[in-house]
């Protein structure tokens, strides 16, 4: 087994005096004096040197001797009872920073890895040696972009790949040989929404966008695009008609979605057709997206080649149509807290009628209104 230094183990811990506070509890009785936590580290690798006829050795970089009494060693000037304590704060300096997940799992605390690859690679074998001895079930290993020589190191150790952002790559490892693997999967779907904005006039608001394939050249459409993360459906659908054409919306109803699978990057794709009330009649385009935006009677939109002979749009004009009609109701937002995390959240469903409280019912309410 390769030695590190306890420079290099302490980096986890932040500091020597926290790096004490963790092991008081493990061992009860032994206490651990600051000596030992702010000590001089000897080297990477262990050493030994021999005065006055009395061995001494050095764990790690730590200076450790044979007591008087038999059966005792002392590091740092701190009595230990016998190699096996020895050993077991050998090895508890080792392991990662983890702590336990509600489902029987390790979670690895990103902040407080090592900060070389020798260092990481000695510590990830030990801690996956421990994590099995305990039963352990999935292990989750988020690494920082900052410190990203040490994915090849996990890979090589068994663990795969789950999802990655911006700043960081998670990875996981799943212990039980003869178990199916119960951690749960990457996000498996995008979410795009599109507003369909009709004013007093009857007239659709649509844009042409400036890169789209030949099939959709020339094709006015609804102002679409995809939900930001930790956005709602109906502040995305206002956002993305603001950023696109200017105009100024409020969120009425869902009127409808599309499951679609295999979309971008073999993910699957919620899509959200939101019908918005416009407050603002002028239209300023982004330039960076689109090529023209303008309000069209909703006739002539429904007219287009592209519109007409898709079943799918056809559908959704329809459906559209029977709403303006008071034939169909859509899905309002309604914030709601649940028992399970305690935090608010939109539960959307539309209500008929409603004898307690008429302005609950959405499906009444005049789209011109």
């Amino acid at each position: 087994m390769d030695s590190i230094s306890l420079s290099e183990v302490t980096v986890v811990r932040g500091t020597h005096l926290g790096f004490m506070h963790s092991f008081r509890q493990p061992f009860s009785g032994v206490t651990i004096s600051p000596k030992f936590c702010f000590s001089k580290v000897e080297g990477a690798r262990a050493i030994s040197s021999s005065v006055s006829n009395t061995k001494s050795q050095y764990v790690y970089g730590e200076s450790l001797a044979p007591t008087s009494d038999s059966g005792y060693y002392k590091m740092n000037g701190v009595n230990l009872k016998n190699r096996t304590l020895i050993s077991s704060v050998k090895e508890r300096l080792l392991l990662l920073d983890a702590y336990d997940d509600e489902y029987g799992g390790v979670v690895v605390d990103h902040g407080k890895l090592p900060s070389t690859p020798n260092a990481f690679a000695l510590m990830l074998r030990n801690s996956l040696s421990d994590w099995k001895r305990k039963d352990k079930k999935g292990v989750w290993l988020k690494l920082p972009v900052e410190q990203s020589e040490l994915v090849p190191i996990a890979i090589k150790e068994g663990f795969e790949y789950h999802h990655a952002e911006k700043r960081y790559v998670m990875l996981t490892y799943w212990i039980p040989e003869k178990e199916p693997c119960m951690l749960p999967a990457n996000a498996s779907h995008q979410v795009g929404v599109g507003g369909f904005v009709l004013n007093q006039h009857k007239e659709v608001l649509v844009v042409q966008e400036k890169y789209c394939t030949s099939t959709n050249t020339g094709l006015w459409k609804l102002p679409t695009g995809f939900i930001n993360e930790s956005e709602e459906i109906f502040s995305g659908a206002v956002r993305e008609v603001k950023e696109e054409t200017g105009v100024d919306t409020e969120f009425l109803e869902v009127i409808a979605f599309r499951h679609a699978h295999n979309v971008a990057f073999e993910k699957s794709d919620l899509f959200f057709i939101c019908m918005l009330k416009p407050l603002s009649d002028k239209i300023i385009i982004d330039d960076l997206e689109i090529k023209a935006a303008k309000w069209m009677p909703l006739e002539e939109y429904v007219e287009q080649p592209m519109i007409r002979g898709d079943k799918m749009f056809k559908r959704v004009i329809e459906i559209c149509e029977a709403r303006l009609r008071h034939r169909y109701c859509g899905l309002s937002p309604h914030r709601l807290i649940s028992s399970f995390d305690g935090r608010p959240s939109s539960l959307y469903y539309n209500v008929v009628d409603d004898d307690h409280d008429p302005s609950h019912s959405n499906c009444s309410t005049d789209f011109y209104e």
